[in-house]
């Protein structure tokens, strides 16, 4: 089996809560090589790890994320919903894919990405969404490394790739063929695949030859891993605009 790289959606949601630092630590003691987290802002502006546009299924408040403070979502959850800057800090080392769901506009994409700067993360961290928002974050931060979640079988358009200048293409499981992953690769992208599960799965995207896969059983995934793969460096990521190199080797 090839080796992939190996993203732990969430964290390690079947042993801790989802987007939880306990939950991103134990996703890298299982042998992750990053970690995927979902960013949104809270009212007064300050990125947080959160996947829902409230609190109520995982924390059981209804209460909308843009309704309230960083102070008072720390409240209501015990100080379990990290920053992004937390985040960051726990993960210190390892890779990172921030997911911006919902539609960001560029001042909220360049909110995450100041966080991302400041924290010295930059070389580690890369972003993942629609257009959208990934057009946003590169408004934003023109050397953003980029994975563009894609999810119909026609291929993204020329001029889109051309703004959104990816690294990777990010797709659903489900869609990924052998066909799917060789235009890929001869287009010069790498190749994110989300969110598969099963071992039946991982080990059919394995022998597609995807770059990357997300999963919510990263010590699955691990495990059927021959041989351990070095962590994708930001050193070694495309520049934007050129070609990925072939041994190249996600996520968020």
């Amino acid at each position: 089996m090839p080796n992939v790289t190996a993203v732990a959606h969430r964290g390690a949601p079947y042993h801790f809560r989802e987007n939880t630092l306990d939950s991103l630590r134990s996703a890298l003691r299982l042998g992750a090589d990053a970690v995927e987290v979902d960013v949104r802002l809270t009212r007064d502006g300050v990125p947080v790890l959160l996947h829902d546009e409230t609190l109520k299924r995982l924390w059981e408040h209804d209460r909308p994320l843009l309704s309230l403070s960083a102070d008072e979502v720390r409240g209501l959850t015990a100080g379990r919903v990290p920053t992004l800057a937390e985040a960051l800090t726990a993960t210190d080392g390892h890779r990172v894919m921030l997911d911006l769901p919902g539609t960001p506009d560029v001042r909220a994409a360049r909110q995450v990405v100041d966080v991302v700067r400041r924290c010295g993360a930059a070389d580690r961290v890369y972003y993942c969404a629609g257009a959208t928002a990934m057009l946003a974050v590169r408004a934003a931060d023109p050397a953003a490394e980029i994975a563009l979640t894609w999810t119909t079988l026609a291929p993204p358009r020329p001029a889109l790739l051309d703004a959104v200048r990816p690294r990777w293409l990010n797709y659903r499981f489900g869609l990924v063929s052998r066909d799917l992953s060789a235009r890929v690769h001869k287009d010069g992208y790498l190749l994110s695949v989300w969110t598969a599960d099963t071992r039946r799965t991982m080990r059919r995207l394995l022998a597609l030859g995807v770059d990357s896969i997300t999963t919510n059983r990263i010590e699955t995934l691990c495990g059927l891993r021959t041989t351990r793969q070095p962590v994708v460096r930001r050193e070694h990521a495309r520049r934007p605009g050129t070609r990925a190199v072939a041994d190249a080797g996600p996520e968020v």
